[in-house]
């Protein structure tokens, strides 16, 4: 079924993101906006961390919303050129 949050679909999404935000802390920076990158990457981790809080408190639905605004910062840092990434399964580049 495709309309429900499994424990297994959030835990795809875990790897999922954990991957892209360990590609972009990897990279180099493509613009003169380090303090900015800071924050991105600041910003995608709480939200990973509010992610994994919401999942011990077995509220899926919000983990699940948490680690979507987490690639979201991922995505547009990468559009941005905060993070020099080139892997279009887990980033909207290329």
């Amino acid at each position: 079924m495709q309309d429900k949050i499994t424990e297994e679909k959030l835990e795809k999404y875990f790897q999922i993101t954990e991957k892209a935000l360990s590609m972009a802390e990897n990279s180099k920076n493509n613009t003169n906006l380090d303090k900015e990158r800071e924050d991105f990457l600041d910003m995608i981790k709480r939200y990973i961390s509010d992610a994994k809080h919401f999942q011990k408190n077995k509220d899926i639905v919000n983990a699940f919303a948490a680690l979507n605004y987490a690639h979201g910062w991922l995505d547009a840092g990468a559009r941005l050129g905060l993070f020099d990434v080139h892997d279009s399964k887990l980033f909207t580049v290329d």
